[in-house]
C-alpha cells in the first residue's frame, strides 16, 4: 500500500509513518520542518524514518499551489493521511495568519489535489477544540460544535466543512478524526507534558491555568496511532447503513471520528503521575485560565469502538513512564537551550 502522509516530520505524522514502514507499506511524506517549535526535533524523527526503503521524504509547505497535486499525480497514493497543521490553541492568538495558510488554505490544496487524483480513502485530522465551550460531556461526534473558542479551533471546524462539500461534491471518501491531547515519546515542545517535565527537571514552578481546574482526556500515542490504521480500512460509504452512534453524513462519504482516551483526568493526577514518573516534586504557580481554552475535555468513543474493535487504552503512569524515558534519553537533564531559542525566533 502507497500512503501519503503530510506532515511527516510532526508528532503523530512520524509515528504513522513508522507504524506503516515497519508493516512494509511505502510512505511518502511531506513536511516543511517549520519553526513554529525546534526544526532540530522534526529532523530527528525523520532520521528514524529514512533508513526505510519504503520511505520517501519530500520537503514543502502544503499550501504552495499545486504542490499537493503534482505529489499525488506522481505518486497515486492509495490512501492520504492529513496531519500537516499549524496547532495550538494559544499560538492561534499571537499568529493567526499561520492558520489560515497551513489549516485553510493547505487544506484547499490537499482537497483539491484529492478531487484531480482520488484516494481510496482520505483521512484528515480534526481536534476535540472544535466541541469549543460545550457543557455537555463526553463529547460525542453527532454534538454541535458551532461554538469555538480560539481561531485553532474555527480554522478545524473549517476543515471538516470543507472536507463535507467535497466529499458530497466529488463522491471522496473521507474520515475527520478528532484529537484528545495526545503525548508521548517524541511529543511537540509546546504542550503540557514537554512543558511539565522540563520544568520538573530544571526544578522551576510549573504554572497551572485555571488554578490547576482543568481536565483533559489524555491520549497515549501508540492508541492513537492504532485508531489511525484501523480508520484507514473503514472506508465511508455514500449511501451505507450507519452503525449506531454513526456520524456518517446522510448526503456524502464522510464521516467524523473521535480518538481519545475516553476518560478525563484531572490535571493534579497527571501532575502525581509525571512526578512519579521523574522521581522530582513539582512546584505549582496557579494561574488564571487562559484565553481561547477550555476547563474539560472528554471523548465518547463508542463509534470508535463500533468501527474498529474494542481497545485497552494505555495506562497514564505507564504512558508518562514512557514518556520519561524517551524524554531523558533525548535531551539529557538540559532540555531547555534548542526549544528556548526557537520560541525566541518565533516571537522576535
Amino acid at each position: 500500500m502507497s500512503v501519503l502522509i503530510t506532515g511527516s516530520a510532526g508528532f503523530i505524522g512520524y509515528h504513522l509513518a513508522r507504524r506503516l514502514l515497519s508493516e512494509g507499506h511505502r510512505v511518502i511524506g511531506i513536511d516543511d520542518h517549520n519553526a513554529y517549535y525546534d526544526p532540530a526535533l522534526k529532523a530527528a524523527r525523520e532520521a528514524q524514518l529514512t533508513p526505510f526503503p519504503g520511505y520517501l521524504s519530500l520537503r514543502g509547505a502544503i499550501q504552495t499551489p499545486g504542490l499537493l497535486t503534482d505529489i499525488m499525480a506522481r505518486h497515486r497514493p492509495r490512501v492520504v493521511v492529513h496531519l500537516a497543521a499549524q496547532a495550538g490553541v494559544r499560538h492561534s492568538i499571537d499568529a493567526p495568519d499561520a492558520y489560515l495558510a497551513s489549516n485553510l488554505s493547505g487544506t484547499f490544496q490537499l482537497l483539491q489535489a484529492a478531487r484531480a487524483h482520488p484516494p481510496a480513502h482520505l483521512v484528515m485530522a480534526s481536534s476535540s477544540s472544535v466541541y469549543g465551550g460545550s457543557p455537555t460531556m463526553p463529547y460525542r461526534e453527532t454534538d454541535p460544535t458551532d461554538q469555538p473558542m480560539s481561531f485553532y479551533a474555527a480554522t478545524k471546524k473549517a476543515t471538516e466543512g470543507m472536507a463535507h462539500s467535497y466529499a458530497a461534491l466529488y463522491g471522496l471518501p473521507i474520515t475527520m478524526l478528532r484529537f484528545f491531547t495526545v503525548y508521548g515519546p517524541w511529543g511537540r515542545p509546546d504542550m503540557a507534558p514537554f512543558l511539565f517535565t522540563q520544568a520538573l527537571m530544571q526544578d522551576r514552578p510549573i504554572p497551572l491555568f485555571n488554578h490547576g481546574r482543568m481536565q483533559r482526556d489524555f491520549t497515549y500515542v501508540d492508541d492513537l496511532i492504532d485508531a489511525i490504521r484501523a480508520l484507514m480500512e473503514v472506508i465511508p460509504h455514500h449511501p451505507a447503513i450507519p452503525v449506531a452512534g454513526d456520524s456518517l453524513s446522510p448526503v456524502a462519504p464522510w464521516r467524523v471520528v473521535n480518538i481519545g482516551n475516553g476518560a478525563p483526568v484531572r490535571l493534579m493526577a497527571f501532575i502525581d503521575a509525571l512526578q512519579a514518573a521523574t522521581g522530582r516534586t513539582a512546584r505549582l504557580q496557579m494561574m488564571p485560565m487562559q484565553p481561547g481554552d477550555v476547563a474539560a475535555t472528554w471523548a465518547d468513543t463508542t463509534l470508535l469502538d463500533r468501527l474498529t474493535g474494542p481497545r485497552v487504552p494505555t495506562a497514564l503512569a505507564v504512558g508518562l513512564a514512557r514518556y520519561v524515558d524517551w524524554f531523558t534519553q533525548h535531551y539529557g537533564s538540559e532540555p531547555m537551550q534548542r526549544h528556548q531559542a526557537a520560541r525566541h525566533r518565533r516571537h522576535a
